[in-house]
């Protein structure tokens, strides 16, 4: 929802004190909590920010006085506050939680929902429609660890439901705002917080008096912190975890650079360099890690059996800290010992080491074998929340139908009363086609020696056969040249096609159906020089389609493309008959977009440049 930037940013002063009780009332009403965590959460200072989202939804946002967004709601009287991910971290169990991994965390941040394989927990009694938060879910040294929220969203189906579910498909949260995202971006984009370890709960103690059940006794209960939630249940599935010594990781991270400079080091031009030692490693050693390690460097551990065809999952860190060299600097510096590349000292003014170059002609680097990386998968990752982004867009955006129809006329009449079919309908060509094979099928019309022809029979014969229409007032029509006694099967739909009245159907969201005779002709968008060598851009032949209206596409287009707009009558037209819209430059591609995003497909918009080269 918050993929991109909102637009009608609107800020007004902060809340009166009425208005923000009554928010803060809200907000314990809502979510049961405390009063003094509703100060915390709604705290003194409180601003409102009126907004309007991509999907043209309007919203209101409630800002602390330090400028980070807590609050949200979306669409015009809505009562649904919803929390942020800065209220979230400042209270991770205000909502239930969802699990996942966290390379799926990337995938959401890219603006798509949560899918049912990407859950791993999910409590049994949650709602469809249930607010729910998302928490990564993750390994480090052999201990599950679940992330602070970093979505938050709307079950899709209900929590049993999506348990039973024996599907791979479909939706598990309707995502409506994460961390990184635009509302996100609008606050002080703190850190993360720190991951906390999920711990199973103390199991209860038997006294030995009286046989009932209690549990550890803790003299200052009270002030303890609350335990960390219980551990989702792994998966039946889930694939085992291996986990990989210093040395190993030392040998990944070379592997990693290797992969660096094969890929991507070596192209660089000279005047890259130097790059400083920490950029390299974020942006070069780090993404080219392999996303598959133990394809890669099996571990000296065993790799646990699993009936699982996932690939084991990595329980140790591949980074410097994990490694032998524990420093960037003595990485460096031994990669530099083996000739892989060249180092400065840090400089005064540069506290950081600079790497000189590199050595793509390395025999490592020659003989190094390329391997699926970290920012492959990520890059895949965005591709597929970038692709699933676009057809979100193009469902929300309604084309509008266009039917191209044929209807039965002089010739053809006869035929398709002896197709069975009214002469008073009309026929799209699929239709056609369909009744013309069930006459072939019927009547053994395919030809014996040839199966790609057909056979006309009398009736075929005498409705493609007949005259021509007269060439014109007054002169005498011309005969149609006299066809074979065989067709082949498309030329055959096509002639008679040709025979039969043009008719075509428009519909469009609000607009009642419109069917008209005649052929539909595509808009007409065409640059050309004008007055004084100056290029112009005209649009016509749009008032078919419904969508489209002239003074409004003038003014749209006005505010896109920055320029003078006006709309005339067509020369040669009658008086209101057809418009035409001119804008200033050469603006076609703006007018394609505007067009199609107003519902125009593609296909019936033609566009010519008649302004010569320049």
């Amino acid at each position: 929802m918050f993929k991109k930037p909102l637009s009608n940013l609107k800020t007004s002063a902060p809340l009166r004190s009425s208005d923000r009780r009554k928010l803060k009332q809200r907000v314990i009403t809502s979510y049961g909590i405390s009063t003094e965590e509703g100060d915390s959460l709604v705290p003194d200072g409180i601003l409102s920010v009126k907004f309007i989202t991509r999907s043209e939804e309007p919203g209101v946002a409630y800002i602390d006085p330090e400028a980070d967004p807590l609050w949200f709601t979306i669409g015009k009287g809505s009562e649904d506050l919803i929390p942020t991910i800065y209220t979230l971290w400042k209270k991770q169990d205000l909502l239930p939680f969802l699990s996942t991994p966290s390379a799926v965390t990337p995938i959401l941040i890219g603006g798509a929902d949560l899918m049912i394989p990407g859950v791993i927990h999910c409590p049994a009694e949650l709602r469809e429609q249930q607010l729910v938060v998302v928490r990564q879910y993750e390994r480090r040294d052999n201990q599950p660890e679940l992330s602070p929220p970093v979505a938050i969203g709307r079950m899709a189906l209900p929590g049993d439901q999506l348990h039973s579910s024996t599907t791979e498909k479909g939706k598990a949260v309707h995502v409506l705002h994460t961390w990184k995202d635009y509302l996100w971006d609008m606050g002080s984009k703190k850190d993360i917080p720190e991951s906390t370890a999920v711990i199973a709960a103390s199991a209860p103690v038997i006294d030995d008096e009286d046989g009932s059940e209690t549990e550890e006794a803790n003299a200052n209960a009270d002030d303890a912190t609350p335990p960390p939630p219980s551990p989702p249940p792994e998966p039946l599935d889930i694939a085992p975890c291996v986990t990989y010594n210093p040395e190993e990781v030392t040998e990944l991270l070379n592997k990693a650079l290797l992969q660096a400079i094969f890929t991507s080091l070596k192209s660089l031009p000279a005047s890259s360099f130097p790059i400083p030692a920490t950029l390299l490693y974020t942006n070069y050693i780090l993404p080219s890690r392999p996303a598959f390690p133990t394809l890669v460097l099996p571990p000296s551990a065993d790799i646990p059996a699993s009936a699982s065809n996932e690939f084991p999952r990595v329980g140790t860190e591949i980074t410097i800290k994990s490694s032998n060299h524990k420093s960037l600097s003595t990485f460096l510096k031994a990669a530099e010992k083996i000739s892989l590349l060249t180092l400065k000292p840090p400089q005064k003014q540069q506290p950081d080491i600079l790497v000189m170059s590199v050595n793509a002609t390395h025999l490592a680097v020659a003989s190094h074998t390329p391997f699926v990386t970290v920012k492959d998968l990520e890059l895949k990752a965005a591709q597929k929340a970038a692709k699933e982004e676009r057809e979100r867009e193009s469902e929300a955006r309604k084309e509008i139908e266009i039917k191209e129809l044929w209807k039965p006329h002089q010739a053809s009449v006869d035929l398709f009363e002896a197709l069975g079919a009214s002469k008073s309908d009309m026929f799209t060509v699929t239709e056609i086609r369909a009744l013309l094979n069930s006459y072939i099928t019927a009547h053994n019309l395919v030809n014996l020696r040839d199966q790609a022809y057909i056979n006309l029979d009398d009736l075929l014969y005498s409705c493609i056969s007949v005259q021509g229409k007269a060439a014109g007032k007054g002169k005498a029509a011309e005969p149609d040249a006299a066809p074979t006694r065989f067709l082949k099967r498309d030329e055959l739909t096509k002639n008679i096609i040709g025979k039969m009245q043009s008719w075509h159907q428009i519909r469009a969201d609000g607009h009642d159906p419109v069917t008209k005779k005649g052929t539909l002709a595509p808009v007409q968008v065409v640059t050309k020089i004008r007055q004084g060598r100056k290029a112009s851009t005209l649009i016509s032949g749009f008032e078919p389609f419904l969508v489209v209206d002239a003074e409004e596409m003038a003014e749209d287009l006005r505010k896109v493309c920055a320029g003078a707009t006006s709309v005339s009558q067509v020369h040669g037209k009658p008086g209101g008959a057809k418009l035409e819209v001119l804008v200033q430059g050469k603006q076609a591609r703006a007018v394609l977009e505007y067009l199609v995003g107003k519902g125009v497909p593609k296909k019936w918009i033609e566009a010519a440049d008649l302004s010569g080269k320049k």
